[in-house]
This record gives structure tokens, C-alpha cells and sequence, in this order.
């Protein structure tokens, strides 16, 4: 595992997994959200998606990489390019749980985050795992190109698979 791909929608633990596999593989991680979105002096900009993947291609020669983010189409590279893809499906029950344990530690200043925690943002989590649930059968068809290079954890706990 030297080119890790971590997908999995709002709260399924994409990030601690991350995070934890970068510390346990010396292999550097990245959040998709950074690459999507730019921080520039004049503010954040959202890139475009020839943009993304050029940043991706870029990050690509380095040889060993974790990325982490939801689906998008201009990913689709990442799929490609992995040669491990680990889908956290992560029940939608404990999704919920953590969207709501999160926007609660953002208001409390427990944790950072990167984007303006606030109720719309809260609607904009609930809505995005109400959209993947009712768009799952095309997401796990795209997946079913992949099986050969998917793990499918139910939780980020599950970490019997690295060695």
C-alpha cells in the first residue's frame, strides 16, 4: 500500500483513518477539501475541476500518498491511480451521531475546522448523507469497477487489514 485512496461520505471517519495510516505508513495525507478548495491572501477559492486533478498529478510523482475525501467526479484519477481504495461505509445511524458531536465541539471551540460551522452548514452535512444514501447504487457500481482493490471497512476502527 504505497497510494491509498479513502472515501467515504460526511463523518465516517475518513480523516482520523488518515491520519492514523500516514503515522503508521510514513506516507504523507491529504484532505480532498484542500485540494478543492484554495487558500489564497485574497480569501478561499473553489478550483476548478482540471485544477484539482492537476494538483492531484502534481502530489502523484511524490510515489506514496493517502487521500481522503468524498466522491467527486474529478477523482476519478484517485481510482485509477490507487492501488488501495478503502470505502469507510460507515453505518448512516453513527454518521449522524458524529455530524451532530462535531458541529457541537466546532460551536464549543473543541475542534477546528476549515469551514464556517454554523445551522446551514449542519442542514448541508445531513443533506449530503441523505443524497449519498439515495445515490448509493451508483456509487457502488462505479466501486464495482474497483473490487480488486477495495477494502470496505464499517468502521475506522477496523484496522486488521494493515500489516
Amino acid at each position: 500500500m504505497k497510494k491509498v485512496l479513502i472515501i467515504g461520505i460526511v463523518a465516517s471517519g475518513k480523516t482520523t483513518l488518515a491520519k492514523w495510516l500516514s503515522q503508521k505508513m510514513n506516507i504523507p495525507s491529504y484532505e480532498l477539501d484542500g485540494i478543492v478548495h484554495s487558500q489564497t491572501p485574497d480569501g478561499r477559492y473553489k478550483r476548478t475541476a482540471d485544477e484539482q486533478v492537476e494538483v492531484i498529478r502534481e502530489i502523484d510523482k511524490n510515489g506514496a500518498w493517502i487521500f481522503e475525501g468524498t466522491d467527486r467526479e474529478s477523482y476519478q484519477c484517485l481510482f485509477d491511480m490507487a492501488d488501495t481504495i478503502i470505502f469507510l461505509d460507515t453505518p448512516l445511524w453513527k454518521r449522524r451521531i458524529r455530524i451532530f458531536t462535531r458541529f457541537l465541539k466546532q460551536q464549543l471551540g473543541i475542534e477546528k475546522c476549515h469551514y464556517q460551522s454554523d445551522l446551514t452548514m449542519l442542514k448541508m452535512m445531513y443533506k449530503w448523507t441523505r443524497e449519498f444514501e439515495s445515490n448509493r447504487a451508483n456509487f457502488e457500481s462505479r466501486l464495482q469497477s474497483y473490487q480488486h482493490k477495495v477494502i470496505r471497512l464499517h468502521d475506522n476502527k477496523d484496522l486488521s487489514f494493515v500489516k
